[in-house]
């Protein structure tokens, strides 16, 4: 991966991993574009460790509150939130990583998330939870368990699933937006943390496990790569979250779910091509 390639994929990464139109679907659909080999290992690597720029985004621009050390429920909700996503990750590794290698079923889940999200407004009218302050801890938890959605079906997007789920359960929009912004922090801490240094990626001469941060430092240009991409994806999404809420509180989710359905159709046209191998 060079310089150039590891830019467009960072911003990409910037853009769409807080907004509800799958961060998956849109580097998968890049890599093949771009001639970036999806079977190579440090690509797969750097698809996950590139979200450290994100996350670091979203503890800049919500700093006071992840250092308010006294408030440990705001902590305890996040916990809690996070652990069925640790356990889904854990059992379904494998099987995640195969639909991952099938772009059609990326395309049709990216085609369904859209149809939700030009209904959802009219499904979940009643909104009585504005702030994170009111989500006790079992809302925490379900919230929870429909992040687990997106670990399980690849090209949902793990904000949609955390919107939808928020929604659901009467938070607001941007009360619903601003949770899976808080929510992605420790989500995707330990998605990286996973691949970086403990999932076996590979086997060495002697039959040692090759662990992910071995791959990006294997050669200057891996280095190089993963530098420059979290640096773009870290700019990029401090302003996409900014228009993310700011957007969501005049718009609404149906121009995401108009988006969504067009990227899906365009997926499926790309692989009827021969753009992007089925």
């Amino acid at each position: 991966m060079n310089t150039f390639q590891s830019v467009v994929i960072g911003i990409i990464e910037g853009v769409t991993e807080f907004l509800p139109i799958s961060s998956t679907a849109h580097m998968r659909i890049a890599e093949n574009l771009l001639g970036i080999s999806n079977d190579e290992k440090f690509t797969k690597v750097f698809t996950i460790a590139i979200q450290l720029g994100a996350i670091l985004s979203v503890v800049i621009l919500y700093w006071k509150k992840f250092v308010q050390f006294r408030n440990i429920q705001f902590y305890g909700k996040l916990l809690i939130a996070v652990i069925p996503a640790l356990i889904f990750g854990k059992l379904f590794n494998n099987k995640i990583e195969a639909i991952l290698e099938k772009p059609v079923i990326i395309a049709v889940i990216m085609i369904t998330g859209g149809i939700v999200f030009l209904f959802i407004e009219n499904i979940f009218k009643e909104h009585t939870i504005e702030t994170e302050e009111k989500i006790d801890f079992f809302t925490s938890l379900k919230i929870g368990l429909f992040q687990c959605l997106a670990i399980l079906f690849p090209g949902l997007s793990r904000s949609a699933a955390t919107i939808i789920g928020g929604m659901s359960l009467k938070l607001t929009r941007a009360a619903a937006a601003e949770f899976s912004f808080f929510l992605a922090v420790p989500t995707m801490m330990a998605a990286t943390g996973y691949s970086m240094f403990i999932k076996n990626w590979n086997v060495d001469e002697n039959g040692s496990a090759i662990r992910g941060y071995q791959l990006i430092t294997e050669t200057t240009q891996n280095i190089q790569a993963f530098i420059v991409g979290n640096l773009v994806a870290f700019g990029v999404a401090l302003i996409a979250i900014k228009f993310f809420i700011s957007f969501l509180q005049k718009h609404g989710f149906k121009i995401w779910g108009v988006y969504r359905i067009i990227v899906g159709i365009a997926i499926l046209g790309l692989i009827y091509t021969d753009y992007i191998k089925s």
